[in-house]
């Protein structure tokens, strides 16, 4: 199982929002204290919207805590510092792979220890990074498409027309839906109503 590691972390809807990243990937989700929000933080919740009790989260005291309590991890860190691209190492089904927090990235006594590990991703200019939630999203699933999504449900399947209306019909809002079908039977209630005046002409 993949592990996402947030270091100090200070937003708690991009915390939310990787949580919700972790449970659809199948990723436990590490953070390493100081956090700049509370667990219990409702805008913390409502990122992660109802997939946080689903979630297999670990906090620490520290970044030593950290490396304690997993011995042995394969730790990739993704900095704007690294000379790799982040597509250019293979991740291993079980590695580790840490972003720093929002306003600072990871600490640079962190990563001159893993200079082989460190990975980025690519942007144009002067733009200092992407959004956290973004980053993780993006290095998670490279990760994920390089160990073939095990596990994971890769194909989906689109509902079946509607009878009698043709494709684009089916896809139809609901409302409008029934807005076409109120239209066809009063269309035929008129039509049925002309017949009869006629009728008794």
């Amino acid at each position: 199982m993949l592990n996402i590691v947030l270091h100090e972390p200070e937003i708690p809807a991009n915390t939310g929002n990787i949580g919700r990243t972790c449970v659809a990937a199948g990723a436990r989700l590490h953070l390493i204290e100081p956090l700049g929000f509370r667990l219990d933080e409702k805008s913390l919740k409502r990122a992660g919207m109802d997939y946080w009790k689903d979630l297999d989260v670990t906090t620490y005291i520290d970044y030593q805590d950290f490396l304690n309590r997993n011995p042995g991890a394969r730790i990739y860190m993704a900095t704007t510092k690294a000379s790799a691209v982040y597509t250019d190492v293979r991740y291993e089904p079980d590695c580790y792979i840490m972003f720093g927090k929002e306003s600072a990235g990871i600490p640079e006594e962190i990563l001159v220890e893993h200079q082989e590990t460190c990975v980025r991703i690519p942007m144009m200019g002067e733009i200092r990074s992407l959004n956290l939630g973004n980053s993780v999203a993006i290095v998670l699933y490279e990760a994920l498409r390089q160990n073939g999504f095990a596990g994971m449900s890769t194909e989906g399947h689109l509902a079946p027309p509607v009878l009698g209306l043709k494709t684009a019909e089916s896809h139809m809002h609901p409302l409008r839906m029934c807005v076409v079908f109120l239209s066809l039977i009063a269309g035929y209630d008129l039509y049925k109503s002309n017949e009869r005046r006629k009728y008794k002409e």
